[in-house]
């Protein structure tokens, strides 16, 4: 198995979008990290770090003992930028391998121009996901599910 195969890939931004899109379709429930866990399937830990970190950056309101989280914000105030930069310490899409050949003629350049080509790949993705709302989310799982939405 060549090792890109064997690559990991983090669920964490998903993972967040999908608790505050169930934050917001469910609201009024009760909401424990057990409950929103089983939707993720995954594990109430997870859910507590998520909800931890989107509780910090100002996107939810939780109360200690009451398992009624809200969002501090209206969904379409929220975007998915911001969720990505509540729940994500790099913030960097793209890697540039550290540990090329310095004296090999692609090795010793590649790191540099591929930096500046991610930069501008980087600077794009945050400026699209700055125009997804979490309503927007919202309202297409609902539209999935045949719920009308209101416009």
């Amino acid at each position: 198995m060549r090792e890109r195969d064997n690559m990991k890939y983090s669920h964490k931004l998903s993972d967040a979008v999908h608790i505050m899109a169930y934050i917001e379709i469910c609201k009024g429930q009760i909401l424990s990290s057990s409950e929103i866990a089983k939707s993720i399937n995954s594990n109430p830990s997870l859910v507590r770090r998520l909800m931890m970190y989107l509780t910090r950056d100002g996107l939810l309101i939780t109360q200690k003992g009451i398992a009624q989280p809200i969002l501090a914000r209206d969904s379409d105030e929220i975007s998915l930028f911001d969720i990505y930069s509540a729940i994500t310490d790099e913030h960097n899409l793209l890697h540039v391998d550290d540990k090329t050949n310095p004296d090999c003629l692609v090795g010793g350049n590649i790191q540099s121009v591929l930096e500046s080509e991610y930069s501008k790949v980087q600077n794009a993705a945050e400026s699209e996901m700055k125009k997804i709302s979490l309503k927007g989310i919202i309202d297409g799982i609902l539209v999935r599910q045949g719920v009308s939405v209101g416009k």
